[in-house]
């Protein structure tokens, strides 16, 4: 049950009652007073009940705000000076870090950012509701990067076409490796699987026989 009509002597024991119904807290919830009540002649005759219809608020935005609110406290703690934005549907929650000097939470190929991805996605994601997935940016990173790999999926899978041997990639993370694979789905020529086990698992760029 996502949404509830209630009535009650107030606005505020409706609201109350339908908070109980939802099984929700007040900040996750949107509520709408369809009738105010009012009290009728010495409080009785004539007296009014109040409505209110009380809808569940979608589970990403609720995700979104806690996972701001998480990535922010995490920045103020490792004395980090940035701003976090984001965005959020019913498939991810997006929140792009914007500052300066901000190398530190990137790390090496985006080891750093992916271990505060996951951390973030982890906390989020216990505190209850649908599981959603979190993706955080740090100024555009992944953005070039998804570019960068895309470019050398294309040039390996044509090392690989020239030569007839097969290209080993380095190990990546799992959506590295999709968009490995989803750029070179439509590149003739050449097949693509992942080998090894995580953290080691890479791409495998085949030549077609």
């Amino acid at each position: 049950m996502n949404s509830v009509e209630v009535v009650g002597r107030t606005v505020e024991e409706a609201v109350e009652e339908a908070l109980v119904q939802l099984e929700a807290e007040r900040d996750q919830v949107e509520i709408t007073v369809l009738e105010e009540g009012a009290k009728g002649l010495f409080g009785i005759l004539g007296s009014k009940q109040a409505k209110v219809l009380v809808k569940k608020r979608p589970n990403h935005e609720l995700k979104l705000e806690s996972a701001k609110a998480f990535v922010e406290k995490l920045l103020d703690k490792m004395e980090i000076n940035a701003s976090v934005e984001g965005r959020s549907d019913e498939e991810a929650v997006n929140l792009e870090i914007t500052g300066e000097d901000l190398g530190i939470l990137i790390g090496r190929r985006g080891q750093t950012l992916d271990a505060f991805q996951y951390l973030v996605g982890l906390a989020v994601n216990r505190e209850g509701g649908e599981w959603i997935r979190i993706i955080i940016d740090v100024e555009g990173y992944r953005q070039r990067r998804e570019e960068t790999l895309r470019a050398l999926a294309r040039r390996l899978a044509s090392k690989a076409e020239t030569t007839g041997r097969r290209v080993a990639l380095d190990p990546m993370n799992a959506l590295e490796r999709r968009i490995i694979h989803q750029e070179l789905q439509t590149y003739e020529g050449v097949d693509t699987h992942s080998e090894g086990r995580e953290p080691y698992r890479r791409v495998i760029i085949v030549p077609e026989r």
